[in-house]
């Protein structure tokens, strides 16, 4: 055997070696890693029924970005308009319903009573959207559904009460 040959012999076992070697040392990802990855980009449909007199009723399609704490909700209408975009931080909220100057509020729940006609708790919703039952004073959530996609909570204290249903696209 010429000795190139042999070197080349040499540098490929040396390669292969090393690739095992490495792949060897490295750690699968384990489920419960993946499970702590929490999610910050949700699209479906949301619908609120607030039990008032007269009955208030909303719903419509939905993009929600980030987290309780900063983020982004975008309502799309059945044609596919943009009804509103709700965007909060810390200590600040605001609507852009698109056809008039940006509405300001002082917490997002005041911003999402003003976009729903409740005040909808949207540090549990992201929660809920996780699988996490997130206890809120007067909401009880239904998360039998939530590996399907689909969420529903009802308010029943303060009145008026409010049912929540979300459909997540799959």
């Amino acid at each position: 055997m010429h000795f190139t040959e042999r070197l080349r012999r040499y540098l490929l076992h040396t390669c292969l070696f090393a690739t095992f070697l490495i792949a060897g040392c490295a750690h699968p990802t384990s489920v419960k890693a993946l499970k702590d990855i929490k999610k910050e980009l949700w699209t479906g449909r949301i619908s609120l029924l607030v039990k008032s007199e007269p009955e208030q009723s909303f719903s419509a399609g939905f993009e929600l970005k980030g987290r309780s704490e900063r983020g982004e909700l975008t309502l799309i209408s059945p044609l596919g308009n943009v009804l509103g975009v709700l965007r909060w931080s810390p200590g600040e909220a605001e609507l852009d319903s698109g056809n008039q100057k940006i509405q300001r509020f002082d917490s997002v729940d005041a911003l999402m009573a003003q976009a729903t006609g409740a005040a909808v708790p949207l540090s549990a919703l992201f929660a809920w959207l996780q699988g996490d039952d997130a206890n809120v004073s007067g909401w009880s959530a239904d998360l039998s559904r939530q590996g399907e996609g689909r969420i529903s909570a009802r308010r029943t204290q303060p009145a008026p009460q409010a049912d929540l249903r979300v459909v997540l696209d799959q």
